[in-house]
């Protein structure tokens, strides 16, 4: 092994675990913990290697969002194949199971779903720079849809801003977390009407 692929190997080593105690640490005490200063602490790096990797806060946030882009276009994806396409409804039955593994993956996860939608960051959707991650959500609610139908992003983009206003909505205690399912389920039921 060179001493640049070692020193390659070791950055990238130190970028994740930078990455992995902010989110921890977020889940653990909120995004207002998470400041350079602690992170650094944490990790036994100074606060420079910090600021070398990810320029300052926004950019570790950043990183943590696209960590967590990846992992939720994983579980929307398994969740819309694991619904078999024959049968009655295929549709509403896919867009239902990657309805609630939306909702499940930000219950599970709040720090790091408001470090993905909440935060201010530079990731950009709908837009030639959109970053991959983002992109596979998309694809992962696009594939819910029939190919044949015209309407078929249309009703991706409804379906992921529907499902996302209502989970930031019960996140925040503006609406009872105790009906989210049955809104799930008039969304779908809407969605996919005639489908």
């Amino acid at each position: 092994m060179t001493t640049s692929t070692r020193r390659a190997r070791e950055r990238a080593q130190r970028h994740q675990l930078i990455i992995t105690a902010a989110r921890e640490l977020a889940e653990t005490e909120g995004w207002e913990a998470v400041t350079t200063r602690r992170l650094a602490e944490r990790v036994e790096y100074s606060q420079p290697v910090l600021y070398s990797h990810f320029g300052g806060k926004e950019g570790i946030v950043r990183a943590v969002a696209l960590e967590g882009f990846t992992e939720l276009a994983v579980t929307l994806r398994r969740a819309g194949e694991a619904v078999p396409a024959r049968g009655p409804a295929p549709v509403t039955r896919a867009l239902r199971a990657v309805g609630g593994a939306y909702r499940d993956f930000a219950e599970r996860h709040p720090a790091l779903y408001q470090a993905m939608f909440v935060m201010p960051t530079d990731l950009v959707f709908a837009h030639e720079e959109t970053p991959p991650p983002l992109r596979d959500c998309f694809d992962a609610f696009t594939a819910v849809f029939a190919p044949a139908d015209p309407r078929r992003a249309a009703l991706a983009e409804a379906a992921w801003a529907s499902l996302h206003g209502l989970t930031v909505l019960a996140a925040n205690g503006r609406m009872p977390v105790a009906y989210q399912a049955e809104r799930i389920d008039l969304l779908v039921t809407r969605l996919t009407a005639g489908a």
